[in-house]
């Protein structure tokens, strides 16, 4: 990811087409190693396209991938399993607001900004 990222930086600069020592630099000032073999994988991909349209064709593939979300509800089945059935929607439990009393400072004597 971080050759990537330094890849893409470069492309940001105006280098339109970087090489494995301008990447290298890159991952160098910040202290990151750089991996060659990644380096040259990623530039042999890379090679001859446009990076704007490489990012879109990547969000295109992205916007397929599931983002989590709802999940489907597990309704427990009736003990017994007679014919009575489960009521549809249980009442909410009502929560009761439990309120904490601050500390004070004052039993302290002091005061932090006295």
């Amino acid at each position: 990811m971080k050759v990537i990222a330094a890849y893409l930086l470069a492309v940001l600069g105006g280098n339109t087409s970087p090489s494995s020592t301008d990447i290298e630099k890159i991952l160098g000032s910040v202290g990151a190693e750089a991996d060659s073999d990644k380096i040259e994988l990623l530039l042999s991909e890379v090679k001859g396209k446009d990076i704007t349209e490489l990012i879109a064709a990547g969000r295109e593939k992205l916007a397929s991938v599931p983002c989590g979300g709802g999940g489907a509800v597990a309704v427990a089945a009736a003990p017994g399993g007679g014919g009575a059935a489960a009521p549809a929607a249980a009442e909410p439990k009502k929560e009761e607001k439990v309120e904490e009393k601050e500390e004070s400072d004052d039993d302290m004597g002091f005061s932090l900004f006295d």
